[in-house]
């Protein structure tokens, strides 16, 4: 590679690792805060809290960089601009479509970046916050026995904790199952435990009592029963409806094309919809080429002002939010019809023609103003 290349590559480079921090950061704290709070109000350690923030931190990247290489290379190539670097190197001959050249390379390079997280870092990364979340769920504990306030793990069922002992007793424990009209059920036990057990946890109240409310059309019926020890199912506290699916991006690519019935009953999706994920993976890398090539062709376009070049950095984001809008709406037409999957390819496509426009445009021989129209008389 010319040393002008690799000059220009370094500039680019250098950009693009500050503002992938900078983006990255802003956007994994944002997820963070929310799984911050999701997660304490469960009752889970800071952590548990960290390893699932890091677990997001793979597809947050991945979505980061193509922005964070268009973000240097528009940075970058105005800042060639206004230090002159950029005209010294067109004043040697080099055309923008020479110039383009070490940019070109600077965006494949991000894009295969791009290649390794979405097809094998994210899908590992989803797959252990997968099982991850799959545990947390099933630690009831956790979940639903919180000591001083009145739970409502699904509808219809009330629980209440006086005091969690040190030892894990529940002391002065309360529940109350109202999911049926027509047959109210209030246990009571002066404590209780959590036993796990290979068909799941299983709760055991001692000391007890067991009202059950029989409503007829006619009449009510009471009955009570008090025992010394009792066992109930916690997983009925489980909404069947609010099990967990696995996600899509938790299974290779190569899975994803070719979907089998397994996949599709654990993750509640379409053979489509699956479709749609890996074609979105194999399209994924080429959006960082275009958005750097769309930073840098746009800033070469007109001549030189005392104003900057505001307007051509307005028309490359103006690009790249078109280009980010139709790969937006491939997804949700091949989401819906696998057979369409081509689509998929339109975005990067739109914005690579754009590049090539904009570069030939700049390469254009440009005239003085007036030339053409005639000396005056």
């Amino acid at each position: 590679m010319p040393r002008i290349d690799r000059y220009i590559l370094t500039q680019f480079l250098t950009l693009f690792g500050f503002f992938a921090l900078v983006l990255v950061s802003v956007y994994w704290i944002n997820r963070a805060v929310s799984l911050f709070e999701q997660l304490i109000s469960d009752g889970q350690t800071a952590l548990v809290v960290l390893e699932f923030t890091a677990l997001t931190l793979p597809l947050v990247i991945s979505v980061v960089l193509p922005i964070a290489a268009f973000a240097a290379s528009a940075y970058g190539t105005n800042r060639l601009s206004s230090e002159s670097e950029l005209v010294a190197m067109q004043s040697a001959g080099m055309s923008p479509w020479r110039l383009a050249r070490p940019v070109l390379v600077f965006g494949v390079t991000v894009g295969l970046m791009v290649a390794l997280l979405v097809h094998a870092i994210v899908p590992l990364a989803r797959a252990r916050l997968t099982d991850r979340q799959a545990e947390i769920a099933q630690n009831v504990t956790a979940q639903f026995l919180r000591a001083g306030s009145f739970q409502y793990p699904v509808r219809g069922v009330t629980l209440y904790i006086s005091e969690i002992a040190a030892d894990g007793r529940l002391v002065y424990f309360f529940l109350e199952d109202a999911r049926n009209p027509r047959e109210q059920v209030t246990y009571t036990a002066a404590e209780a435990l959590v036993v796990r057990t290979e068909a799941g946890p299983r709760l055991v109240m001692m000391q007890g009592m067991v009202q059950n409310l029989r409503r007829t059309d006619e009449k009510q019926n009471l009955s009570v029963t008090r025992f010394s020890e009792l066992t109930y199912d916690l997983g009925t506290l489980i909404d069947p409806n609010a099990a967990r699916k696995r996600d899509l991006r938790a299974y290779s690519t190569l899975r994803l094309l070719d979907p089998d019935d397994a996949l599709l009953a654990e993750t509640g999706a379409t053979a489509d919809k699956a479709r749609a994920e890996a074609h979105e993976r194999l399209a994924k890398p080429f959006q960082a080429p275009v958005a750097a090539m769309l930073g840098f062709a746009m800033l070469l376009l007109g001549g030189f002002s005392r104003f900057g070049v505001w307007k051509q950095v307005l028309w490359a984001v103006v690009a790249l939010i078109v280009v980010q809008f139709l790969g937006t709406a491939a997804e949700n037409q091949v989401a819906s019809d696998a057979s369409r999957w081509p689509l998929i390819y339109v975005s990067p496509l739109v914005g690579a023609a754009i590049c090539v426009a904009v570069l030939w445009l700049a390469a254009r021989p440009r005239g003085p103003r007036g030339a053409g129209k005639g000396a005056p008389a």
